[in-house]
């Protein structure tokens, strides 16, 4: 796709010689991931797009398609510390965030509160089936994934870097569950979505999965890595023309705006926010780099318009009724919002 746009090298052959070692990085973890994982390309895809951004995703999908199994995987690709924390109606805040407990110097006897880290202190950490628990215990994630941080009876603590939320929710099952405040499915940079595998790859998958399986893994990228990465995607350089056509989608999501196309219009609750532009621009950034290249295109924007703005977009009544979604009106906004054309 044509745009005006000037390329414009990284800053300093250092920031080059990094996003070189982006790229491979990138490569080298997927064959790593491909010793266990079969599949899945673009989901794969845009969780690695969310690793270098240092975004946190929501994975849907039925039992049994490995969403689990990919991120357990991940993490000992990258190296990093791993959690995984199962969501249930009894869960308490404390039992993710940890909390003050007494304990005797054995030395003294002496008794003292002593702080106990929960499981959200890893590097990534899985929510398996978010949606199982009150909001109250939901809520508890909510500074961690922005801030990275936690506090607890007033104190603050420091989450290590790199830190990561990965949530996956069941869609099929509804009945106990308790849906995700759009507060939160705001800090999720993309809702992923897992469909069944072709014919061919299941077969590999069964193949694969019910023999002998002891697979080694390579840690091609650690966390100073990542961290490096993060750093470098928020250098790349964005054309004005691009992040205006950005902003332009997201806007154009709004019921209320006077750009939204009227098919769109009557069928949307509530639209994207600035979080959706922005992380628009980020994944952008992070998949141009991951493509070889230095500047952000068009076609950037519009390949991470699905996974940015699906949990962002809210249908009314009148969608859900003539079953109409939210992946529906994103296709909708991608024909209607028109891509600067050459020398605009």
């Amino acid at each position: 796709m044509d745009q005006t746009v000037t390329v414009v090298d990284l800053e300093s052959p250092d920031d080059v010689a990094l996003a070189d070692r982006m790229k491979l990085g990138r490569d080298q973890i997927v064959t790593e991931l491909r010793k266990t994982i079969v599949g899945q390309e673009e989901t794969i895809n845009q969780i690695l797009l969310s690793l270098f951004v240092g975004g946190n995703s929501l994975i849907v999908g039925v039992p049994g398609l490995a969403k689990t199994l990919l991120i357990y995987t991940l993490a000992r690709v990258v190296d990093l510390k791993f959690n995984r924390i199962q969501f249930t109606p009894d869960l308490m805040p404390s039992d993710i965030t940890g909390t003050d407990i007494i304990q005797e110097d054995a030395a003294t006897g002496r008794r003292q509160m002593t702080f106990a880290p929960g499981p959200i202190f890893a590097n990534i950490v899985l929510a398996d089936e978010i949606n199982r628990t009150p909001p109250r215990p939901q809520s508890a994630l909510l500074e961690a994934m922005q801030e990275h941080r936690v506090t607890i009876q007033g104190r603050t603590y420091k989450l290590d870097e790199p830190f990561y939320v990965f949530a996956t929710q069941n869609p099929i099952e509804l009945e106990g569950t308790y849906p995700l405040p759009e507060a939160q499915l705001d800090r999720f940079m993309f809702h992923i979505v897992i469909d069944h595998p072709p014919e061919h790859e299941e077969y590999d998958v069964v193949r694969t999965t019910t023999g002998l399986q002891d697979p080694h893994y390579e840690r091609p990228v650690g966390g100073a890595d990542l961290v490096a990465f993060q750093r470098l995607v928020r250098r790349v350089p964005v054309a004005e023309p691009v992040m205006r056509y950005a902003l332009s989608l997201v806007r154009a999501s709004r019921p209320k705006s006077t750009t939204t196309p009227d098919n769109v219009k009557k069928w949307v609750a509530f639209g994207a926010s600035v979080r959706a532009a922005q992380f628009l621009v980020l994944g952008a950034k992070a998949r141009a780099l991951t493509g070889g290249r230095y500047h952000v295109s068009y076609d950037d924007i519009r390949a991470l318009a699905h996974p940015v703005l699906r949990h962002r977009v809210l249908t009314n009544f009148h969608a859900q009724s003539e079953g109409i979604t939210s992946d529906t009106l994103i296709d909708r906004l991608l024909e209607a919002v028109p891509v600067p054309r050459s020398g605009m």
